[in-house]
């Protein structure tokens, strides 16, 4: 543990940790991607796609090497004892940092099959991660403004699109389609901007939610509803990298599938769109009521 050292040293040391991995694993991951790349055969995914998964969750194990070599953080987790790594989950949570992603894959790594993110197509650009993102098909998404799609609207339906592709990969292994249902981070400004009705949530967005379930329902064991909350305040990277981040709770429930909402046509048909968003913003009451519970017990515990 090397969190007694000063907060800037310990940034150093997990920047230059976390860098060594993600140069260490990606080369080897691209590898064996390339060569699914170039034949592009179903026996061919399915030989290579297992190595691929084995070689992320090794790059995950990592990671969670070194958290725990430069951070000093209380872990208050519940609910990820009886999980099961052989089968498909849909994973949804609340978002406030990107550090959220490295508290999922550190706790649901191994537990879970590997978290499948929906990226922004921007991020394809970003040095080294674009490229293991792209040989771990994660889908790239280009969101558009309503009032774009108003002056393009040939570009309407091009995510759904992307989404009922990769669903289509994601179905032919174990698989963990990670969702966030609010599409960005919570912030304060947003927050306000939406005028969102949740205290600590913005508006949910259910499009890409109902297109999984559409897409690979049959295939998902359950929704893992995930809860995060930082008690301290949501902490930046480097917030989290220099080892201020020294509290974390994470509540993890698995919910049933809801079958009457599989099958629906979420663009086309009101009633099931309607039906469909009643059951998301129940869902997001039960979490902003939940995420208030645990900040007051947060408050009222020893730091």
């Amino acid at each position: 543990m090397l969190n007694f050292l000063p907060s800037v040293l310990v940034g150093l040391i997990a920047t230059v940790l976390m860098i060594i991995n993600a140069l260490f694993w990606v080369p080897i991951l691209l590898v064996f991607a390339s060569i699914k790349f170039v034949l592009p055969l179903r026996a061919v995914r399915l030989a290579i796609d297992p190595i691929l998964l084995f070689i992320a969750e090794s790059w995950i194990s990592c990671n969670s090497g070194w958290m725990g070599l430069t951070q000093k953080t209380h872990w208050d987790v519940e609910g990820i004892q009886a999980l099961d790594p052989d089968n498909w989950y849909l994973v949804n949570s609340n978002h406030q940092s990107w550090v959220d992603i490295l508290v999922l894959q550190h706790l649901l790594n191994h537990r879970i099959p590997l978290l499948k993110f929906f990226i922004k197509q921007q991020l394809i650009w970003v040095p080294v991660m674009g490229l293991a993102w792209w040989a771990l098909d994660f889908p790239f998404m280009r969101r558009h403004s309503e009032e774009f799609l108003k002056k393009h609207p040939e570009l309407r339906g091009k995510d759904q699109e992307t989404t009922r592709k990769a669903c289509e990969k994601f179905a032919l292994i174990p698989t963990s389609v990670m969702n966030f249902l609010e599409g960005t981070r919570f912030t304060p400004a947003k927050h306000a901007k939406q005028q969102s009705p949740y205290q600590h949530l913005l508006k949910p967005k259910a499009g890409g939610l109902a297109l999984a379930l559409n897409a690979m329902g049959d295939k998902f064991q359950a929704i893992l509803d995930v809860t995060i909350v930082y008690p301290d305040g949501a902490p930046s990277f480097p917030h989290f990298l220099t080892g201020k981040m020294k509290r974390v709770v994470v509540r993890v429930r698995a919910l049933p599938i809801p079958q009457h909402l599989l099958k629906g046509d979420y663009a086309n048909d009101p009633v099931f769109r309607e039906a469909f968003a009643q059951w998301v913003q129940q869902l997001w009451r039960d979490k902003d009521a939940q995420i208030q519970r645990l900040l007051e017990s947060s408050a009222s515990s020893p730091k």
